[in-house]
């Protein structure tokens, strides 16, 4: 016998708005009434696919991310920069990053993420290839370069996590979230290497510029191959059995819009209210400061302590090869990739037993980061291989976090306005953190130096007390946690009636 709902489901569906019936939230979903459970489909093969290839382009887009800090000292001479005009580097790169995020962010709420992403994935691999081509009279054009390549890379992070959150039911959403963000770490890794391996094989640091480029290239081809255009969101079920999903089932039967749309200001302002976003986004913040320091500067000041210690040679005019970049990225890499499965496995089996779970993680994660740098820097003026150890053991609790905050995102606030959160998060996390902190470590380090008579020891010390700083912005990030944990229940439960 033909369902009686059959019909019914297939007319509701038609009236849709085309932003509808991409997102899914349609009464089609809908069966034996809006107020039973709807089964879910078992991941396909192609949902796989779809995350390996955005966590291919992810792994080059940090790769890209962290080429400049790889080769620092090498830009350092070759433009005749500051501690502080050096910092200014990132700075400016994560600036127009965050800027353009929640532009990108209000585009891929409401158009085809597909072609967002691929052409931010055109456009930061050809302004990085065109940056291998500046010479040293044009400072200003690197400078500008760095800026145009944050932009690209704005469109991709702001929209690919909300395409895995789609296709993915909570179950196994945070494990494709982890493979996700494993590459955040991995990527900046293979950015310190590919950087420090290029200029060292060649001579020259422009190289490191042009392999980024050609490895974009391939991940716009199974981009295009592989993505579909018109993304349905799985989460978005949840919506249509709602009392919410009910009023608009019932605003379409009648032909009106009703409460299909809102406004970028209205989620904006929907989002200010929700407290779990706003702490997990301030802890996120705190997080951001650290590793943008530390992502810029530690190469640099291990190589100043050992030049203190007399273990190095000082760099010399035209090449400043160093073994730190390399190490540092391979630290980069196995903290990353430990710290996120840590974090997704320690997740999953305490929420069982907790619902705060996942804020506590990153709370007492963010302290045991702040203990282990400040270890470091005491330590890195008498012996640089416990330097070494008790980096790789902060960046290892700093990377515990990065799956972990993004859940917390995913699930505290409704489908419809994850792209626009995760651009706000995006935002605000770069404008408090990691745009000033590298060039505030820098400038800091300046003023210390200007104090002093030049030499191998004060340029140390002048980046081991800028350094301190970090290790108290940590611990309010640990406490920004900490507050998200008294909230995150409340504003799971509303979330999931939306």
């Amino acid at each position: 016998m033909q369902d009686p709902t059959a019909h019914e489901n297939t007319d509701l569906q038609s009236r849709a708005s085309p932003e509808e019936q991409n997102s899914g939230a349609t009464a089609a979903r809908v069966r034996q009434g809006p107020h039973l459970p709807v089964p879910r489909n078992s991941p396909a093969k192609r949902d796989y696919l779809i995350v390996g290839v955005l966590c291919y382009a992810n792994l080059i887009n940090f790769m890209d991310w962290f080429i400049v800090p790889g080769i620092l000292l090498d830009i350092q001479k070759y433009f005749e920069l500051s501690d502080g005009a050096a910092g200014l580097l990132q700075t400016v790169f994560i600036l127009c990053y965050m800027l353009a995020a929640p532009f990108f962010g209000y585009l891929g709420d409401r158009y085809d993420r597909k072609i967002i992403l691929a052409a931010g994935i055109f456009f930061w691999s050809a302004v990085t290839l065109g940056t291998s081509f500046i010479s040293e009279s044009h400072c200003w054009i690197f400078f500008l370069s760095r800026g145009l390549v944050g932009i690209g890379t704005a469109s991709y992070s702001t929209v690919a996590p909300t395409i895995i959150a789609d296709r993915f039911d909570e179950d196994k959403r945070t494990t494709m979230l982890s493979a996700f963000y494993i590459c955040i770490p991995v990527g900046s890794g293979l950015g310190y290497v590919l950087a420090s391996g290029m200029a060292h094989s060649t001579g020259d640091w422009h190289w490191a510029f042009r392999i980024t480029p050609c490895m974009g290239g391939l991940a716009l081809v199974l981009l295009i191959l592989l993505v579909p255009r018109r993304i349905q969101r799985r989460t978005e079920a949840h919506r249509a059995l709602s009392i919410y999903g009910s009023i608009r089932i019932a605003a379409e039967k009648h032909g009106t819009q009703g409460t299909a749309k809102t406004t970028w200001c209205q989620d904006v302002i929907s989002l200010g209210k929700n407290w779990s976003f706003v702490w997990s986004s301030l802890g996120l913040t705190a997080m951001a400061f650290v590793t943008g320091a530390l992502g810029l500067w530690v190469p640099v000041f291990l190589y100043r302590a050992q030049a203190a210690l007399g273990t190095v040679p000082q760099c010399p005019q035209k090449s400043c090869n160093s073994s730190n970049s390399l190490i540092f990225g391979g630290i980069t890499i196995g903290t990353g990739i430990l710290g996120v499965i840590a974090g997704a496995e320690a997740a999953r089996r305490l929420r069982k037993m907790n619902n705060k779970a996942d804020p506590l993680i990153c709370a007492t994660s963010m302290f045991v980061s702040s203990l282990c740098l400040y270890t470091a820097l005491m330590v890195a003026q008498k012996n640089i291989l416990s330097t070494f150890i008790f980096i790789a053991f902060g960046e290892l609790f700093l990377s515990v976090n990065w799956a972990v905050v993004t859940d917390i995102l995913l699930y505290v606030v409704t489908p419809r306005r994850q792209s626009t959160a995760i651009a706000l998060q995006i935002l605000v996390s770069h404008l408090l953190g990691d745009a000033g902190s590298p060039y505030l470590i820098g400038t800091i380090s300046n003023a210390i130096q200007a104090k002093k008579d030049p030499s191998s020891q004060w340029s140390f010390w002048s980046l081991q007390y800028s350094f301190i700083i970090c290790v108290f912005v940590g611990v309010f990030g640990g406490g920004f946690f900490l507050l998200t944990s008294f909230y995150i229940e409340e504003d799971r439960k509303e979330a999931e009636q939306l």
